[in-house]
């Protein structure tokens, strides 16, 4: 018999929002825009406050209580971030902006230190453009060359057209974990042993992921793994890269600034140990203790019953969005999580927001920072409706009815 998943009270979830009590156009707010940014609850909005009207000083080189009690609770919140994808120690974590920061960053400190002409980075057809964009600039200085894996009619990764792509001369392979535009899940950890047979290292970008998939950086075996706070009902401005210690030890720092050197001379300096040597000038301190808070919230939930909640209303949505005429589903992976994507026949996606909106309904509409995949599929955007814990069928219901009137409108 199968153990059925707990179900999840999406009306005490709901409660701890305080802006899905609020209004759009006079209408509540129907917020299903979550693979842009999530929602905060109220008990990351305290922790931040609190910590700018009890806590706030600059951290590491106060001898003050009070900067030393930041220092603190920076490095809590980095040990926290280590605990949550079962990094080996906390030193691997290095705090960021986000997800494009982080990838970036390997971009930056490891292409520049490794890249030769002719070596080979590989991607998918499927990235943002924050793991595309980075490699192009590397390669460019480097005489490196970018290769991207192709997706199928479903939005699923190629896995024999990537096996095709690793040669000797393929140095990283930079994957999402969740695509933001399509909703699909790629089997990293497979992706991973691909690359590493082929010598090659392998960059996970988890935006998505984090707030949806449980994420274990050793189970998946990748040497760089990038999140982004406000992904997981944390604050803006804040994120975490991961990386191998040996690996983040011999790459040299991109930014340079105080707290990461060692020493200073006229003649040269030196580079403090990890993490401090990727975190150059006064850190998101605020948005590390919110990124913290956020962490603690998500695990407050049953995993399962989240994964089944979400499960449900992705499938609800799909049926129900699906079966709607001359609504055509982008992105139909038979592994997939939280993002449905479509187009309207005779009716522009950005048009359909704008109707959407003035129902209360946020979604997005465009290209998703992903042009390379909307011209795989011979479109310029589609409309995207993003899911969360705090979502209902009501949300799907109201969707669905604002797509008919627009079509009623529009098309």
């Amino acid at each position: 018999m199968t153990a059925t998943a707990p179900a999840l009270d999406v009306g005490l979830v709901r409660a701890q929002f305080p802006i899905l009590s609020t209004t759009a156009h006079g209408r509540p707010l129907v917020y299903l825009d979550s693979a842009a940014t999530t929602q905060k609850p109220r008990s990351v909005i305290e922790r931040i406050t609190r910590y700018y009207e009890r806590e706030n000083a600059n951290i590491h080189r106060g001898v003050y209580a009070l900067s030393a009690e930041a220092t603190a609770m920076h490095d809590a919140a980095r040990a926290r971030v280590a605990a949550f994808i079962n990094a080996r120690h906390e030193r691997e974590v290095i705090f960021t902006r986000g997800t494009t920061e982080g990838v970036n960053l390997v971009a930056q400190a490891w292409g520049h230190a490794t890249l030769r002409t002719g070596d080979e980075i590989v991607v998918t057809a499927m990235e943002h453009h924050s793991n595309i964009v980075p490699w192009q600039l590397v390669a460019a200085q480097r005489g490196a060359v970018v290769r991207a894996a192709p997706v199928n009619e479903a939005g699923e990764l190629d896995l024999d057209g990537l096996q095709r792509l690793l040669t000797k001369r393929t140095k990283m392979v930079a994957v999402v974990h969740l695509s933001n535009a399509l909703g699909t899940i790629n089997p990293v950890k497979r992706i991973a042993e691909m690359a590493h047979a082929a010598g090659a290292l392998v960059l996970v970008d988890g935006a998505q992921s984090a707030a949806h998939l449980p994420v274990d950086v050793q189970e998946i075996g990748c040497d760089f793994f990038a999140f982004s706070g406000h992904k997981l009902f944390g604050p803006t401005g804040i994120g975490a890269l991961w990386g191998r210690e040996a690996l983040l030890d011999r790459m040299p720092p991109w930014q340079g600034g105080g707290d990461m050197i060692g020493t200073v001379s006229m003649e040269g300096s030196t580079w403090a140990p990890l993490p401090a040597k990727f975190e150059a000038g006064t850190p998101h301190i605020a948005g590390a203790v919110g990124l913290e808070a956020a962490i603690d919230f998500l695990a407050g939930f049953d995993p399962s019953a989240v994964a089944a909640h979400e499960h449900e209303l992705l499938a609800y949505a799909t049926a129900l969005v699906g079966a709607m005429p001359e609504v055509t589903l982008v992105g139909t992976a038979r592994e997939k999580a939280s993002v449905l994507s479509f187009t309207v026949d005779g009716v522009h996606p950005h048009d359909l927001g704008t109707v959407l909106d003035a129902e209360g309904i946020c979604i997005r509409a465009g290209h998703h920072c992903a042009q390379p995949l909307m011209r795989r599929f011979g479109l310029v955007a589609t409309a995207r409706a993003s899911f969360s814990i705090y979502n209902t069928r009501e949300d799907v219901d109201a969707l669905a009815a604002g797509v008919e009137k627009a079509k009623e409108m529009l098309a």
